[in-house]
């Protein structure tokens, strides 16, 4: 049985290094970040900024995991695990969090859930 994908499209994106976009992506897919991203990110898949990957801008997604620097907003719906060599400077509002030792992260958190005590979805809102 093959492993199945939560995200409603199968689709990668890539941002490749060396790439610039300025302005707002919305997509339905995973999405890997390896250049830079001046602008707000919303994706129902899963986010990946790579170490040579930047982000200035609110990123909104299922899932992220950031070598990479990210200046803005994170608003995760469910697991933001922040890599050894990633730089935060921002606002992160998440279900659970992982930190490696090394990573660098100057703002405020907060552990989002709803009165159930289940992770409230975030996704899409500002």
């Amino acid at each position: 049985m093959g492993k199945s994908n939560d995200a409603e499209g199968t689709a990668i994106n890539l941002i490749s290094s060396g790439t610039e976009i300025k302005g707002d992506i919305t997509s339905s897919g995973d999405i890997r970040i390896d250049g830079v991203l001046i602008g707000n990110l919303n994706t129902k898949g899963k986010v990946v900024v790579g170490s040579s990957g930047r982000v200035q801008g609110e990123l909104y997604c299922k899932n992220t995991e950031i070598s990479g620097v990210v200046e803005g907003k994170l608003s995760i719906d469910q697991l933001l695990n922040l890599k050894a060599s990633s730089r935060i400077k921002g606002e992160i509002i998440t279900s659970r969090l992982s930190i490696e030792p090394g990573a660098n992260f100057t703002g405020t958190c907060k552990m989002n859930e709803d009165a159930t005590g289940k992770p409230a979805d975030t996704l899409g809102k500002k």
